[in-house]
């Protein structure tokens, strides 16, 4: 039986060394799972990244090689922008950016463990970051503010079959134990374990597409970034994709090979709705699983199969593949495994993402208990600001949930705590009627720079220019009204009742079925040719109007009670208000900050 061991290869980082002090020249951020950004919920994820000038989504328009809108069945609030990555190309994009970024250094070293002192030597007991100390040959660097994003990397273990070995990913070793020992046992942090998977990559060559359903990528592509109009990649250019089933063979073989598994056998949760093909099989036998071919590469010989993460033997996941229609010659060129790692409980945080026992210390991504790169880059942006922040003694910020998915997102993580790895969707925001993809840029880019300071000069004035833009061509519609049975006689193939009411200003018609802003520019001259480019944004805006405006109220009073604060020392158990014991002792474990929090807290106690 082939073992874990002999799939190791030495990591890029093992096979170059370089000074501690030298700059990384080699190494860059990889897309160690599924080659692909985005999604339903995702998505917006990256846009908001993209709108806070994080650089996630111009890495997607340059080595993207398949582009699709998801969930189009549904209004454009909740679709989701996603795209197929070039390995290669997606890394060698993240590595420039990162090495031509002014006043950025980067050093390679593994982080043996926290340098910490007493936050207030008069009360021991909080502490305070004051560096880092490096694996290798113990140099200390001194720092106001450290963010730790460790991903599946904190005692990672990799599982294959009954096989296990120390790794984050393979190829790659763990971090170091001191580094877990410290958060657990310095800082008496709560650290739980949580594990996820990854498919086998299979041999494109041995694959008979004709057997399966090929699928192509929009014919005009949806950039992430707002500052791109057009994708890297050319239509013509992209890959395609294609879909195949799992058959009653798939679920013989888990069967029968159950006992050599010891990931799958494990209680340590796992991602709910990535499942492995074994989960998938256990929890519901019978059913026929969806398995997406997806290329790895524009010169890749390898495609990743979607939704067959599996962890049993390599032997075992070949005769696995091979019941598969399309699989049946079917090469492995690297098996699946299974990944176990520590996450700190993330209730232990802020909502600007610091430890509320530590100063100056920040978590982000899976070790805060989320699952995917678009959570993992939200996180790690909000945590680099205030982390600079606190570096340059400015006060830390929050983001709400009624103005972005990142503050969703991170509500959630320091509100409610994970059982299992956190994925975003867009049934998480109550206010996703105003959250869409199409308007981040003027959610959040304004902001990025006159508040958080994280966006620059040019992707504020191209925002200001948007904004600007958008407001005149919605008070242009606004303000030219027209009876119903005038916009009826001068719009081929639209039927407005005329029970709508004496006059109908083009925003209220823009929002019907198969009306378009160059139909209103014929109708409405002044329109004609000033705004087609904005005309898809418009119809959106012009949609959701009427829903925005009736959340308003309920927006401002969310909004309102987060900036009421809490004082964080308070004592709950000795508070003259009528709550109950089990109240008191939520809310005196996770200190809430705000009286929205608070108020959370309290009605929710029995499930915290």
């Amino acid at each position: 039986m082939q073992g874990l061991k002999q799939w190791l290869r030495p990591a890029e980082s093992e096979q170059r060394h370089f000074s501690s002090r030298r700059k990384l020249k080699l190494l860059a951020r990889a897309l160690s799972c599924n080659p692909s950004i985005g999604g339903v919920g995702k998505g917006h994820l990256v846009k908001e990244i993209d709108a806070l000038d994080g650089v996630m989504g111009r890495a997607g328009d340059r080595a993207g090689i398949y582009f699709s809108i998801l969930n189009r069945s549904k209004g454009p609030a909740v679709w989701g922008p996603r795209a197929q990555m070039d390995r290669q190309l997606y890394k060698d994009f993240i590595q420039a950016e990162l090495l031509s970024t002014p006043g950025v250094t980067i050093l390679e070293g593994a982080v043996q463990d926290l340098l910490l002192t007493d936050a207030n030597p008069d009360k021991p007991g909080k502490h305070k970051v004051c560096g880092i100390r490096l694996s290798d040959g113990g140099e200390e660097i001194r720092c106001s503010s450290v963010v730790l994003t460790t991903g599946t990397f904190l005692s990672g273990a990799l599982f294959m079959g009954q096989s296990s070995s120390p790794g984050g990913r393979i190829g790659d070793p763990p971090s170091c134990e001191g580094l877990s020992h410290s958060l657990r046992n310095v800082l008496g942090l709560k650290v739980g374990r949580l594990k996820t998977g990854t498919p086998p990559r299979l041999v494109k060559d041995s694959i008979d597409f004709s057997l399966t359903s090929c699928f192509m990528p929009d014919s005009d592509p949806t950039p992430f970034s707002f500052i791109n109009k057009h994708v890297h990649c050319k239509p013509e250019d992209q890959l395609q994709c294609y879909m195949t089933f799992t058959t009653p063979g798939v679920e013989k073989v888990v069967k029968e090979c159950f006992h050599l598994n010891s990931h799958i056998q494990q209680d340590t949760k796992g991602p709910r709705y990535c499942p492995s093909i074994e989960s998938k099989v256990l929890q519901f036998p019978g059913r026929r699983n969806m398995v997406w071919l997806e290329p790895e590469g524009l010169n890749s010989d390898l495609m990743y199969p979607q939704g067959l993460s599996m962890t049993m033997p390599p032997e075992m996941q070949l005769c696995l593949i091979r019941e598969i229609p399309g699989l049946q010659h079917a090469k492995i060129h690297t098996p699946g495994y299974g990944v176990q790692y520590d996450f700190v409980c993330p209730t232990q945080l802020f909502p600007w993402l610091q430890v509320k026992s530590t100063q100056g210390l920040f978590l982000a991504g899976q070790i805060n208990g989320t699952t995917g790169y678009e959570e993992a880059a939200a996180q790690g942006l909000w945590a680099g600001v205030n982390a600079g922040r606190t570096s340059l003694s400015m006060p830390p910020l929050s983001l709400s949930r009624t103005q972005s998915y990142i503050g969703v997102l991170i509500d959630d993580l320091v509100s409610c705590g994970v059982v299992e790895p956190y994925r975003m969707f867009t049934s998480r925001a109550e206010f996703r009627s105003s959250l869409r993809p199409d308007n981040a840029d003027q959610r959040l880019t304004l902001r990025g720079f006159e508040e958080f300071g994280c966006v620059s000069e040019q992707r504020y004035n191209e925002a200001v220019r948007v904004q600007r833009t958008l407001n005149n061509a919605l008070s242009d519609l606004q303000s030219i009204k027209f009876s119903a049975v005038h916009w009826n006689n001068k719009l081929v193939n639209v039927k407005i009742s005329e029970a709508k009411g004496s006059f109908l200003s083009g925003l209220d018609v823009l929002p019907y079925k198969n009306v378009t802003l160059q139909m209103l520019a014929s109708v409405i001259p002044e329109l004609s040719g000033r705004y087609e480019e904005f005309s898809h944004r418009l119809k959106v805006e012009a949609l959701y109007r009427p829903f925005c405006e009736k959340q308003r109220q309920q927006v401002e009073k969310i909004q309102m009670e987060e900036s009421l604060l809490f004082p964080h020392d308070i004592d709950y158990k000795t508070l003259t208000i009528p709550i109950s014991n089990e109240a008191r002792e939520v809310l005196s474990n996770l200190r809430p900050h705000t009286v929205s929090l608070a108020t959370f807290y309290h009605i929710n106690a029995c499930f915290l």
